[in-house]
Parts: C-alpha cells; structure tokens; sequence
C-alpha cells in the first residue's frame, strides 16, 4: 500500500506521534545539550524560559492567520518545517546571544502546532465520526519511545550532538505535517468579537482553569519524583518502569475513549480526572512505600488522561464557528501559564516540605474539581 493512501486517522496518528516525539527528547535532554555548548546554569534558566514567553505571542497569532487564510493544514505543516529549520540553525550555534535568538525562533514555530493539530483533530474526527482518544494515543506512545531513544543515545553520543536527535524528530514532525489529509477551512475575517467572548464564557474560562489547575497539580511529579524515588534507593530503570506506567494507563484510556458510557460528559471526565488527581497526590504526600507507587502511577490515567480528554472536547464545543484554532490557543495559553506558575511554587514547596508538598497538588486538584463542576452547570445552562 502507498503511504499516500493512508487515511485521515493514520496520518493524523503520525502527526502526533511525530510532535510527541519531538517533546519527549526536548524535554529531558535539550538542556544536557545547552549545558554542553558551554552554557552555565543562568544561561541555560534563561534560555529554557523562552519557549514559555514566546508561546504567549506566537500561538495566538498562528491562530489568527490559520482562520484568516482558512489553510489549517498548512499552517501546521508551515509551522513545523519552520521549526525544523529552526533547531537545524541551532545545531550550529555557538554563542549564548545565538543560542538563545535560535530557540526563540524555533519555539515561536513550534508552540503553535500542537494547537492546530488540535483543532484540525478534533474537526476532522467528528467529521467522521471517530473518536479522539485512539489516535491521540500514539503521541503518549512516541513521547515514551523517544524518552527512552534518546537516553540511550546520550550513553552512545556526544552531548554536543544530541541536537541532531531534535532535529530529526522536527523533520518527521513537519514530513507528517505535509501529508496531512486536505481539510482546510473557509477564511473568516479577523473578529476579535468572537475572540473577546470566550474570554468572559463561563463555561470557556472554567474548563481552562478546571484543566491547568488538575494539569499543573503534576508539577512536583514532574519536578521531583525521579529525585525523591532515586534517594529512596530505586534505580534508573526502575523509574524508567514506573514512569512508563503512567503514560500506559493513560493510553489504555484514551484508546477506551470511543467505548466509554455515553453519561460521561466532557465536565464529567474532568472533575474524574481531578479526583484521580487528589487521591493520588494525597497518598504520595504521606511517603507510600515502593509497592504501592506502581498503583499510583496507574492513576495517570485519570489526572492527566481523563482531564485532558474531557477538556479537549469541551473546548471543542464551546468554541464559536470558525474559530476553533482561537479557542485551543486560548486554552493551551492558559494550561501553559498554569503549569509554569505551579511548577515555580513546587521547587519551594518541595525544597521546604519535601513530599508533604503533594498535599499542596491535592488542593489544587480539589479547585480544579470546583472548576469542573462550575464548567459543568455553564454548559448545562448555555444548553438550555
């Protein structure tokens, strides 16, 4: 079979197994790189803080563009070669101005292509009455593959070229792109109208924080569970598992998604996700021993899975008409802050409290329950 008569789902697949992959070798390894060129830990701070900057201008402005020339499919595919060009140049970068003028143009192309995706997802699936989750799946599957390449490659290469793993996971990020089925929309002039209500819509502003408060609760998890278990004695692999765990839960769920009970409404799932959140954060505050953290890694599943699930096809629907790449930047603006805000406050909360900090994720799990539900009687009333 040629691959150009692969489907919408599978190509769709690839795109986020592309973009995932690209992420679970940035992720943990881009700053060995920076530090390799030379870098100290200033630098490598502040370089590490542009993509969060430069997500704030760069998502909503692709956004503005894509609806514009109604060329969604393009933009994704734009974005990205641009960003594999981007990291291309910064594999020759040697000073810390270039360096650092090099990431913030590939972050500016980067940001914004999870988003699209997003939308074009989220359009074209419904379009054809498939489910999300089944596809999405294969980014959570690529991020763990690429984790576990490229920390076998950084044994094998030198540091210095670890960029080259980056650079190939762009380029297959931007190849998926441009073989993207056609699903472009019609243009839609600028309204800022439209753009401007869904930043005073109940239910639109509930699920964003209901999601950036469940999401950013992960942060100590993120920041600091390695850490904690490494000092409890597990070794790498054993973490490795532990963390592979996670992601599988969440997979296994997303690939349910298109069996689950009808009566689980996107709010529903969410404020599922939350409590997942609070009952795992709770029982981590108290040090479980090792044999319970294979169980509480399997409600990843829920705290992350079930949330962003419910909250992707929430924002999908409250989205005005032709203006779902607006909405997800929105949002993916909102989750992005979130996240940043809740793991600046987790470094001091974890260097002060160590694991009694999880029990500061569990609260903020509980608001993000209360968003749920708030975001819930919204919908139900904009319904009605």
């Amino acid at each position: 079979m040629s691959p150009l008569s692969f489907g919408f789902a599978p190509r769709l697949a690839a795109l986020y197994a592309g973009i995932f992959m690209l992420g679970g070798i940035q992720l943990p390894y881009f700053p060995l790189w920076l530090k390799a060129k030379g870098l100290d830990a200033e630098q490598i701070g502040v370089v590490l803080a542009v993509p969060m900057v430069i997500r704030l201008f760069a998502i909503p402005a692709a956004a503005r563009i894509a609806e514009h020339t109604g060329a969604l499919r393009a933009m994704i595919a734009t974005t990205l070669a641009a960003a594999t060009l981007g990291f291309t140049a910064l594999a020759f970068a040697q000073s810390f101005l270039a360096i650092l003028v090099l990431t913030a143009f590939a972050s500016a192309a980067l940001s914004p292509a999870n988003p699209l995706a997003e939308t074009y997802a989220l359009h074209g699936l419904s379009e054809r009455n498939r489910a999300y989750g089944p596809v999405r799946l294969w980014g959570s599957v690529a991020f763990v593959v690429g984790t576990f390449l490229a920390g076998y490659a950084v044994d094998a290469l030198p540091a210095h070229d670890l960029i080259w793993l980056i650079v190939a996971a762009a380029a297959l990020s931007a190849l998926a792109g441009v073989m993207l089925e056609p699903m472009d929309f019609a243009p839609r002039a600028p309204a800022l109208g439209r753009s401007r209500r869904l930043l005073t819509d109940p239910a639109f502003l509930s699920v964003t924080a209901a999601s950036g408060l469940i999401q950013g609760s992960h942060a100590v998890y993120y920041g600091f569970s390695a850490l904690d278990w490494s000092k409890a004695g597990l070794d790498g692999t054993v973490i490795a598992v532990l963390w592979a765990l996670g992601v599988g839960a969440e997979i296994a769920l997303f690939a349910a998604q298109g069996r689950l009970p009808r009566f689980l409404q996107p709010a529903m799932l969410i404020m599922i996700g939350g409590a997942g959140a609070v009952l795992r954060w709770t029982i981590m505050a108290f040090d479980p021993p090792a044999a319970a953290l294979p169980v509480l890694q399997l409600l990843h599943g829920l705290s992350f899975g079930a949330t962003h699930l419910g909250a992707l096809a929430l924002i999908g629907r409250l989205a005005p008409e032709g203006r779902g790449a607006t909405a997800q930047g929105i949002y993916a603006i909102g989750l992005g802050l979130a996240m940043a805000a809740m793991m600046s406050l987790s470094g001091w909360l974890y260097a002060a409290y160590g694991n009694l900090s999880y029990a500061a994720m569990a609260l903020a799990a509980v608001a993000g329950c209360a968003c749920g539900a708030v975001a819930h009687h919204a919908r139900q009333r904009a319904v009605l």
